[in-house]
């Protein structure tokens, strides 16, 4: 190793805790993000999230770029043609958040097959020769119900709230839903909605179903459309429902106001944006010839009414409560799935 190679791995060392021989090992690799979607605050948090990690990494010799590519529309078509692209332009490896878990296997394989490095996340990938880093997203659904088995022990009706259809991440989340009512039958879905992940399109959606709907004892929800579904309904001039929220910085504001001004309680649930950045380290350390499980698993990110304000004051208005994972972390998930 020349003497300049030295000091750039001690430097890495020291700033983002890692063996200099994996430095060594991974410093002339090329990792990029192949990214579906931009068009709500979750996956603009989770690029700010790679664009931090990933910077910091790279400045400091771990890869040689991480960069990171969003398709204009949320097409799997799409998508196949810029991992391909990916392919041409010579990436070591793809960090992928896909727009379906099975209409892109063909170009995964297509990578696979050239030594690309695949790692997926939020939405996975079913080709078995890619990585998936998942949250567990029914149990993420099904848990909304059991809380408010808790809170409304007689059950109730339940508008629910989803996300963009036809992505894998929405219909998992979705089942667990019903998976959760299907166990408190106590409970019945009476209307349901797409949100997009979006606050206004969730309003707008909440705002064109409710004349139809019954009284709504609770809103079942996936991220990005808890507040807008309370504009939606005081609008309405309706008894405000416990409606599940989902990490944002405007939902557990509002949800702060209604807390301190009449005690309203709820909970909020959703994957951290910098999900991103352990799919990276986890590439990093694919590169480096770890031995890594194909299927690894990160919780979820919960807030309470007990951790409500500490999370608004660590998030940033506009933004999703997040949490960015370092090598350490990605060490630590890889370990528990072997």
């Amino acid at each position: 190793m020349k003497i300049s190679q030295m000091l750039l791995a001690s430097v890495a060392v020291l700033a983002i805790g890692m063996p200099a021989a994996a430095i060594a090992d991974t410093s002339d690799k090329r990792i990029a993000l192949s990214n579906n979607y931009a068009g709500n605050s979750w996956r603009q948090a989770m690029l700010t999230s790679w664009e931090l990690v990933t910077g910091e990494a790279v400045s400091v010799g771990v890869v040689a770029a991480a960069d990171a590519f969003t398709t204009a529309e949320n097409q799997a078509t799409e998508q196949a043609a810029q991992i391909q692209n990916l392919i041409l332009q010579g990436y070591d490896a793809i960090v992928l958040n896909a727009a379906s878990p099975t209409a892109l296997n063909g170009a995964v394989r297509e990578a696979c097959d050239a030594g690309v490095i695949v790692v997926s996340f939020d939405g996975i990938v079913t080709e078995p020769c890619a990585w998936r880093i998942a949250v567990e997203f029914r149990e993420m659904g099904r848990v909304q119900v059991e809380y408010l088995a808790g809170r409304i022990p007689e059950g109730g009706n339940l508008l629910e709230i989803r996300g963009l259809a036809g992505v894998f991440v929405d219909d998992e989340i979705s089942a667990g839903i019903h998976q959760g009512v299907a166990e408190f039958s106590q409970f019945q879905i009476v209307g349901s909605v797409h949100g997009d992940w979006a606050q206004d399109v969730a309003q707008r959606a909440v705002a064109g179903v409710l004349p139809s709907l019954p009284q709504i004892d609770a809103v079942v929800t996936q991220g990005g459309d808890g507040y807008g579904a309370a504009q939606a309904i005081a609008a309405a001039g309706r008894d405000m429902p416990i409606i599940i929220m989902g990490n944002r910085q405007d939902e557990i504001a509002w949800w702060k106001e209604q807390k301190d001004a009449n005690g309203y309680e709820t909970m909020s649930v959703s994957i951290a944006p910098g999900v991103s950045t352990l799919a990276f380290w986890v590439a990093q350390q694919i590169l480096d010839g770890e031995d890594v499980p194909q299927d690894l698993v990160v919780p979820f990110l919960t807030i309470t009414q007990d951790t409500l304000e500490e999370a608004l004051e660590t998030t940033p208005e506009g933004g999703v409560a997040n949490v960015e994972y370092s090598l350490d972390d990605a060490k630590a998930v890889i370990a528990a799935a072997k």
